[in-house]
C-alpha cells in the first residue's frame, strides 16, 4: 500500500511539473522577483500582447541583462480603454489636489480631461465668469505640467493600439505625453541617416506619427466574404465596393460590428462616408487639384464649420454636405442587411470563414488571418477579403507614454523597441523566421518604409543602406509586402482623407449608427424587406431624424455638446422607429412605387 501511494505521489508531481517542463523558453520563464516590469493597456489581440511582451523581454535581456514582464490591461476595446484611463486619471489628480488642502470643485474632472479649453483666450465678460475662467485655468495647466508619478499616476506606463482618433484625445486630454524632446529623437528610428522618413508623419491625409504618439502598423478597412455562401445564396459577382453591401440580396447575411464598442470598425463606417463624400464632390464637377485647393483656402479662413470663403464655390460644400447624407444612408442599408451587430470586431471574419455569415465589414488582418485558418487542410481559399479601391484610408496603430509612468524609461524603451527593425519584424514575418514571431503569425502590416519596395512614388529603395532592406526581409513575411493589394503605401494613394468632411463626426456617427441600425435594428428590417420596389415607403424610411433638431452635417458636428448622449440615443431611436413602422405600413397599404 505504502509502495502504492509513493506512485501515486510520483505521477502526481510529474503531472504537475508537466506544464513547467514544456513550457516554452523564454523570457517570461526567465523573469524573476526583481526583475523590470511594464504596464501596458491594449486593445490588442492576445496573440499580438504575447508576442511583444516576448519580443521586448528577449530584447532586453539581451541588451540589459535581465528579462522584462509585460503586464497587459486588457479591459475591452478603445472606447472601454479611454474611459477607464480618463476615471483613473481624474481620481488620481484629484486625490493629489486634495491632499495638498485645495477645494476640489463639482466639475473638476470635466475640467482637468476637456480638450478643448483654451488657456490664452479669457471670456469677455463679468467678473464671475472671468473668477471661473481662471479657477479653470489653474486646474486645467497643473493637470498637464506635471509628469510626476509620485504627484499622481494611472498607474500603467503606455497606451499601445487604438486608433490615430482616440490616441489624439487621450493626448488632448492631457492623458499622454512625448517620450522625447520634438527635436531630438532617437537617431535611424522615425529618419534614416540619408533624411528618409522611415516612419511619415501624414499620408494620404491619415497621421501616421506625432510628437507624442507614433503609429507601429497599419491597417485598412474591407469586406470579407465567404465563396460557398455566395454561390448558396445565387450572388454571382463578390461585393468590390461599399454600396455593394447595400443590395437587398444580402439581407440577413452580413456581419457587422458594433461601432460604440469598436474604434477601429467606427473607423470603417468613417470610411464608407468620407467615400460618398467624395463621390457626392466628383459628380459635381470638381478635380482633386480644385479640391486640394478649396481645402487649403477653407483651413486658411477659419470660419465657422460649412461657411465658404468667397473664393471657393457653395456648391462644393453643398456637394460634401450631400455625399455626407448619402454616406449615412448607404450605412443604413448596410445595417439593414446586417445579420447582427457584435461587440468583438474579430467576430465578423471568424463567422465569415464558418459560413455562418456570406459577407462582412472587416479589419484587413483579422481577415487575413481567418482566410489562412480556413483553408488550413482543405487545399482551397472559401474566405476573401479586399480594401475597396479609393474605399479606406490607411490607418496606424499607434502607442504612446502616459502621464505619470512609473516606469518612464523602460516604456521608452519598450516604444522605440516596437518603431525599430526587430519590432517591426514581428508584425508579418512569419513563426520561426529570423526575427519573426515565436507561435503567431500576426499578419499585420509594419509601418515603416523600409519594409516595402521602391517605387517611382517616393517608397523606399531596397537598394538604399537601412537597418532593414524590403529584398533581406520579403522572404519571411507572411504577406506579399510588395503587391499592390497589401501595400499600404500604394493603398494609401488611392484614397486622400481629408479630415474636414468627416473627421469632426466621428462619435456624432458611432452613436447614429447605433440608434439608427442597431437600437431600431427590428423595425429596420421590417421596413426594409417590405419596401423593396416602392419609392415612397423607401423615401419614408431614408428620413434623417429632426428632434431635437434637424441631423446635418453642420448641425452634427455639434449635436453632442449641446444635448446629453443619451437623450439624443433617445430621440433618436424613438424617430428612427416611428419612420421605419410608417414605412413598413406604406409598404403593406400601396403597390409598387
Amino acid at each position: 500500500m505504502k509502495l502504492r501511494n509513493a506512485w501515486i505521489l510520483i505521477l502526481l508531481a510529474i503531472i504537475l511539473a508537466l506544464p513547467f517542463l514544456f513550457r516554452q523558453k523564454g523570457s517570461r520563464s526567465q523573469w524573476r522577483e526583481g526583475d523590470p516590469v511594464l504596464v501596458i493597456i491594449s486593445p490588442m489581440t492576445e496573440s499580438i500582447r504575447y508576442e511583444f511582451g516576448e519580443g521586448f523581454s528577449d530584447w532586453h535581456q539581451r541588451t540589459h541583462g535581465r528579462p522584462v514582464k509585460v503586464d497587459w490591461r486588457n479591459i475591452g476595446g478603445t472606447t472601454e480603454i479611454m474611459r477607464y484611463l480618463a476615471s483613473e486619471y481624474a481620481a488620481a489628480f484629484r486625490a493629489g489636489w486634495k491632499s495638498r488642502g485645495r477645494e476640489w470643485p463639482a466639475n473638476g474632472a470635466e475640467i482637468v480631461l476637456d480638450r478643448r479649453f483654451d488657456p490664452g483666450r479669457p471670456p469677455a465678460g463679468d467678473e464671475a465668469a472671468l473668477a471661473d475662467w481662471t479657477m479653470r485655468k489653474e486646474l486645467w495647466q497643473a493637470f498637464r505640467q506635471t509628469d510626476d508619478p509620485s504627484a499622481f499616476s494611472s498607474r500603467i506606463d503606455l497606451f499601445f493600439g487604438g486608433g490615430a482618433y482616440d490616441q489624439d484625445n487621450a493626448w488632448r486630454q492631457g492623458l499622454t505625453v512625448a517620450p522625447w524632446p520634438a527635436d531630438r529623437p532617437p537617431s535611424n528610428l522615425l529618419v534614416a541617416a540619408d533624411g528618409t522618413e522611415l516612419i511619415p508623419r501624414r499620408v494620404s491625409g491619415e497621421t501616421w506619427r506625432t510628437d507624442v504618439f507614433f503609429g507601429t502598423c497599419l491597417s485598412t478597412f474591407g469586406i470579407c466574404w465567404n465563396e460557398d455562401r455566395l454561390k448558396d445564396l445565387g450572388i454571382g459577382q463578390p461585393p468590390q465596393r461599399w454600396k455593394d453591401l447595400a443590395d437587398p440580396a444580402w439581407f440577413g447575411q452580413l456581419g457587422v460590428a458594433d461601432p460604440t464598442k469598436s474604434g477601429s470598425i467606427a473607423k470603417a463606417f468613417e470610411m464608407i462616408v468620407h467615400e460618398q463624400c467624395h463621390a457626392a464632390v466628383e459628380a459635381a464637377g470638381f478635380s482633386e487639384g480644385q479640391i486640394d485647393d478649396f481645402e487649403q483656402r477653407i483651413q486658411k479662413a477659419g470660419l465657422p464649420a460649412g461657411e465658404m470663403p468667397e473664393e471657393v464655390p457653395s456648391t462644393y460644400q453643398q456637394a460634401v454636405e450631400q455625399g455626407w447624407l448619402n454616406g449615412l444612408l448607404l450605412i443604413q442599408k448596410i445595417g439593414a442587411n446586417a445579420r447582427y451587430f457584435t461587440d468583438a470586431a474579430g467576430k465578423v471574419p471568424v463567422d465569415v470563414g464558418s459560413g455562418n455569415a456570406a459577407a462582412g465589414i472587416s479589419i484587413d488582418f483579422y481577415s487575413r488571418c481567418e482566410a489562412e485558418i480556413s483553408q488550413a487542410g482543405t487545399g482551397r481559399t472559401a474566405m476573401n477579403y479586399l480594401t475597396p479601391v479609393g474605399g479606406s484610408g490607411v490607418s496606424a496603430d499607434p502607442i504612446a507614454l502616459l502621464r505619470g509612468a512609473e516606469h518612464r524609461e523602460l516604456a521608452v524603451e519598450f516604444i522605440r523597441f516596437t518603431l525599430s527593425e526587430e519590432g517591426q519584424q514581428l508584425w508579418n514575418n512569419a513563426p520561426g523566421t529570423p526575427g519573426g514571431p515565436k507561435k503567431y503569425a500576426l499578419r499585420r502590416l509594419p509601418i515603416r518604409r523600409d519594409f516595402y519596395p521602391a517605387d517611382a512614388h517616393g517608397s523606399p529603395s531596397s537598394e538604399k543602406p537601412g537597418p532593414l532592406g524590403y529584398e533581406r526581409n520579403r522572404a519571411y513575411t507572411v504577406d506579399q509586402l510588395g503587391d499592390p493589394a497589401i501595400n499600404p503605401y500604394e493603398l494609401a494613394r488611392q484614397f486622400i482623407y481629408r479630415p474636414r468632411w468627416t473627421a469632426g463626426h466621428f462619435n456624432f456617427l458611432r452613436d447614429f449608427v447605433r440608434a439608427m441600425c442597431m437600437d431600431s435594428g427590428e423595425e429596420l428590417r421590417t421596413a426594409w424587406k417590405a419596401a423593396q420596389g416602392r419609392a415612397e415607403p423607401l423615401r419614408c424610411l431614408e428620413r434623417m431624424p429632426v428632434r431635437p433638431e434637424p441631423v446635418t452635417w453642420r448641425s452634427a458636428l455639434q449635436l453632442g455638446r449641446k444635448y446629453d448622449r443619451m437623450e439624443l440615443l433617445k430621440e433618436w431611436t424613438l424617430e428612427f422607429r416611428a419612420n421605419y413602422r410608417e414605412a413598413a405600413d406604406l409598404a403593406q397599404n400601396t403597390g409598387g412605387g
